[in-house]
């Protein structure tokens, strides 16, 4: 049978900019499909700190449908099997994924720079696919009403790419977004996060991931192996307060809040071992426009409580795959694929925004010494009724109602790499 004919890398079907999870996920998934796909990066490789972590049940599920779970969890990581709220009178399991239905009850902490460059690895076996590092969006390239492409630098240089279709997958600050000029409506104005490391001993807790509450800081942390991962929560817009008073102030709420973590709290010694990540909540009212769809943090910042950022990120990612592959395939791609992509995400979007936000509100009643913490309630009692004590950590798992991989998308796929010369399951 002959081969197909791979598009060749200078005429994509589509361009993804940003090659964080959604991005990296979603070209994937273009590239098994055969379409022709770019990643423009900006950054010079994945080596960047505190990055979310977390694959949850519906991605390793998903990484499962492409035949590449296996691998991927023999590379090192962790497994928190519950998520936990920990106060000075109570612990309270959030979330006990350990009691899901699924083959991987679990969170599986893995460093973000570990799973992209496995998602990498993956997409150079396809000729028709590539990911260019370094490559800075500037602007896209509009035509007859449409987007045509983008331009972008990569040291001195200027170039443009032109493609069939556009996706903005490129974070909360997201370039593409800017350009695009579509309005972004923040929701919550949110807290901002400083993140660090401190080393783990072998003798410390470690299969949950806790939110420590009770002072006039929260405090989370996650277990990396070798190292803890800390999350110290600041009211936004005080960073620059924050660092005139130094690491000091931290230190202090780590040994207070975290006992056993005291001694070692002196290994933050430096103002730059803290990270900034700031948090809100906002989305698009509309996320596309004729050539270009926006997805992940870029049409609606989540915050990241449980981890919900990535795993919604790439849901959406599933989501373009199973609406926009055929489309893009047949050259017949129009507003109401793209369209279609937001309606099937975007009413769960919004349902797990507007609790995020009732969530964050709680969180800073009870740092301002509020006595009723309904979340607290609501917990003991979807605890207390058999029927609904999976319901936290399903949501967390996979959200309302997860994305798959459609029917379509698999027999095109299967048909694709048969007729190349590739296993459905492992490519190449």
């Amino acid at each position: 049978m002959m081969a197909v004919q791979f598009p060749t890398s200078s005429a994509p079907s589509a361009c993804i900019v940003g090659g964080g999870p959604a991005g990296m996920v979603l070209a994937l998934l273009f590239a098994r499909r055969g379409l022709g796909v770019t990643v423009l990066e900006a950054a010079r490789d994945f080596d960047r700190a505190f990055r979310g972590d977390t694959l949850h049940p519906a991605t390793l599920e998903l990484m499962e449908d492409l035949g590449l779970v296996e691998r991927l969890l023999k590379l090192d990581h962790t497994r928190a099997h519950c998520a936990r709220f920990i106060s000075p009178q109570r612990t309270q399991v959030v979330a006990d994924f350990s009691k899901l239905t699924s083959k991987y009850p679990y969170l599986a902490v893995m460093a973000q720079t570990r799973f992209l460059t496995f998602l990498l690895e993956e997409l150079a076996r396809f000729p028709h696919a590539r990911v260019e590092f370094g490559a800075r969006v500037e602007g896209l390239i509009e035509e007859g009403g449409a987007v045509r492409g983008v331009r972008y630098r990569q040291g001195e240089a200027v170039h443009e790419l032109r493609a069939a279709l556009t996706i903005g997958a490129d974070g909360r600050h997201s370039k593409v977004r800017a350009a695009s000029q579509l309005p972004l409506t923040r929701l919550s104005p949110g807290q901002d996060v400083l993140w660090f490391a401190l080393p783990r001993c072998a003798s410390d807790p470690g299969q949950s991931i806790d939110l420590y509450l009770g002072g006039p800081h929260c405090l989370v942390t996650t277990n990396h192996g070798e190292r803890w991962q800390i999350g110290y929560s600041i009211d936004k817009g005080s960073y620059a307060r924050h660092r005139a008073l130094g690491v000091a102030p931290v230190q202090e709420a780590v040994r207070a809040t975290i006992p056993w973590l005291a001694n070692r709290v002196h290994l933050l010694s430096e103002w730059r071992q803290l990270n900034l990540l700031s948090v809100e909540v906002s989305r698009l009212r509309r996320w596309f426009r004729p050539g270009l769809l926006l997805i992940g943090d870029a049409a609606h910042p989540i915050s990241p409580i449980g981890g919900l950022g990535i795993n919604m990120a790439i849901q959406d990612a599933v989501a373009c795959a199973n609406c926009l592959s055929g489309p893009l395939l047949r050259g017949r791609l129009s507003v109401r694929h793209l369209a279609r992509v937001q309606r099937v995400r975007a009413w769960q979007i919004g349902v797990l925004q507007a609790q995020q936000v009732v969530e964050e509100r709680e969180v800073v009643s009870i740092h301002g010494g509020a006595k009723l913490h309904l979340p607290i309630q609501g917990l003991n009692l979807i605890h207390r009724l058999p029927g609904l004590r999976r319901l936290p950590a399903y949501l967390t798992a996979y959200g309302l109602r997860p994305v798959r991989l459609s029917d379509e998308y698999k027999r095109g796929t299967l048909r694709f790499l048969q007729q190349n010369g590739r296993s459905p399951l492992l490519p190449g």
